[in-house]
Order: structure tokens, then C-alpha cells, then sequence
């Protein structure tokens, strides 16, 4: 019999927690960013960047970009309510 494909249970469980680990703070983190940024085109009226940030899922790099370079928002600025 191969054995060629079996894996050990032990290692699986250790590599899927470290990786299921890393995914959760992925998702976090591109929520966070993603969440941000729609809103902030949503408020400005821009339903071009608000449509294209929310089909493309880039890990929050587009969103960043967009508030950051964009809209040259300081960090401070995220959270305002102004539009």
C-alpha cells in the first residue's frame, strides 16, 4: 500500500491552527480597512470606488490606497463624520 498521500493528524491539527489563526486576522483585518473605505465613498457620493472596493478583495491594500492616496486622509481623519 502507498502511503505516499498520508499525513500525519498530529501535524495537520498544528498546521491548520497556525493557518486558521492567520486567516482570522486576515479577515479582521481587511474587514477593518474594507468597512472604512465604503464608507467613506459612500458618504462622499462616489459609487465608482465604492462598487470596485467591494468587488475586489485585495487584503485591504486597495482601501488603503484609496483612503490614503486618494482622499489623502490623515489618520485621524477616519473616523470623522465630515464628508
Amino acid at each position: 500500500m502507498n502511503n505516499y498521500y498520508a499525513v500525519n493528524p498530529v501535524d495537520f491539527n498544528e498546521r491548520m491552527g497556525r493557518f486558521g489563526f492567520v486567516l482570522i486576522l486576515l479577515v479582521v483585518w481587511s474587514l477593518f480597512w474594507k468597512g472604512l473605505a465604503l464608507w467613506h465613498a459612500g458618504r462622499r457620493g462616489q459609487p465608482g470606488w465604492f462598487v470596485i472596493m467591494l468587488i475586489l478583495n485585495t487584503v485591504g491594500i486597495l482601501d488603503i490606497i484609496y483612503l490614503f492616496a486618494v482622499l489623502k486622509l490623515k489618520f485621524s481623519d477616519l473616523f470623522s463624520t465630515k464628508a
